[in-house]
Order: structure tokens, then C-alpha cells, then sequence
């Protein structure tokens, strides 16, 4: 294995981006077992426009995301950082999505904690990275132990023109004839041959 003590979720992070949507969920909390949920939101958004920013965590999508909904009577491309449709239609999607639901039949207490639960199981693409990078470092740990020296010949995270410009080598019958960019996670180089992971 891979894993260290960091390795499932990187907490620190979590708390970072909860923390700079706290207020605006907090807000959101007052529509928690709204009996008239739609007219509330409204009246809430005409004082704290903010709020519509926060929304997409609430599906566990990345705030920054514009999120694609198909309907039968036309396409919609939402942005919640920008405002790009009537409230009208944001407040449609809110009920269409289920978030209305959510909020109002008390499904979840508290947004704050709830989206710290969607953050944390946003953090599995990280966690992705996360062994990627630790096993490269496993692979360039055994690397040097058999005599491979960083910087001379074992290169680490390379692009195909940078190994061309180093040893002079033809790649583009890899990088069809150069159209693709190529990054290999090593170059190894001894006496006889250029070996490219």
C-alpha cells in the first residue's frame, strides 16, 4: 500500500473550502423545514444574492462547475457564481434537482456539516493524485537504490520535446509526428538504451 495517514482525505483542504462558503450555507440553513420553501428562497436570495453561489455543492458539484441540465423543452447551462438565467429558473432548478426536498422535509440539520460530508467524498480524484504521487516517489526510491541519479539519468515527469532536446533522439513516432504532447512519469537512461515510462 500507498496510504500514510493522509492518504484517505486531505482535511485541511475540506476545511478550507467549507469554510469560505460558511456564511452563505449558514444562510441557507433558515430554509431547513420551510413550509413555503420556494417563496423563501426567493425572499431570502433578494437579500443575500450570495447564496446562489453554494448550490452546486449541495449535488456535489465543484462550485466553479456550470452544471448541464437536459430538459425536454430545452437545454439549460447553469452558472452559479454568475448569474446566467432568471432567479425564477435557478429556483426551478433547486426544486427540480431535489435540493427543496432536501431542505425542506429536514433530510439534512445543517448545510455546514453536510457539505463538509460532500466535500470529503469529493476528495476521491485527490486521492487519485495523491497515489499517483506516491508511487512515483516508490518507483524513483528503488530507482536510485539500483544507482539512477536524479538530474543525470533518471529524469522524472519529462515531456517528449524536452527528451529530444536532451539526447537528441527522434520521438515522433510516438507523438504522431508531433501533434500529441507526451509526458512520461520517467526517463531512464543507460549505456545502451533510453527507456521511457
Amino acid at each position: 500500500t500507498v496510504a500514510d495517514w493522509t492518504y484517505y482525505t486531505d482535511f485541511p483542504k475540506v476545511y478550507k473550502n467549507v469554510s469560505s462558503i460558511k456564511v452563505a450555507l449558514n444562510i441557507m440553513n433558515s430554509l431547513i423545514g420551510s413550509k413555503n420553501i420556494q417563496e423563501d428562497f426567493l425572499d431570502l436570495y433578494q437579500n443575500y444574492p450570495e447564496i446562489l453561489k453554494v448550490v452546486p455543492l449541495l449535488i456535489a458539484k465543484r462550485l466553479r462547475d456550470t452544471i448541464i441540465v437536459k430538459d425536454p423543452i430545452k437545454d439549460f447551462y447553469f452558472d452559479f457564481s454568475k448569474r446566467n438565467y432568471s432567479i425564477e429558473e435557478y429556483t426551478m432548478f433547486l426544486e427540480k434537482s431535489g435540493i427543496f426536498d432536501l431542505l425542506q422535509n429536514h433530510l439534512v440539520s445543517n448545510l455546514v456539516d453536510y457539505v463538509t460530508g460532500v466535500e470529503v467524498g469529493m476528495d476521491t480524484n485527490g486521492r487519485k493524485n495523491r497515489t499517483g504521487d506516491a508511487m512515483e516517489n516508490i518507483v524513483q526510491s528503488y530507482l536510485e537504490a539500483e544507482g539512477y541519479i536524479l538530474g543525470e539519468n533518471l529524469f522524472k515527469e519529462i515531456e517528449q520535446n524536452e527528451i529530444e532536446e536532451i539526447f537528441s533522439v527522434d520521438l515522433s513516432a510516438i507523438t504522431n509526428d508531433g501533434n500529441t504532447v507526451k509526458r512520461f512519469d520517467f526517463v531512464i537512461k543507460n549505456e545502451q538504451v533510453l527507456y521511457l515510462i
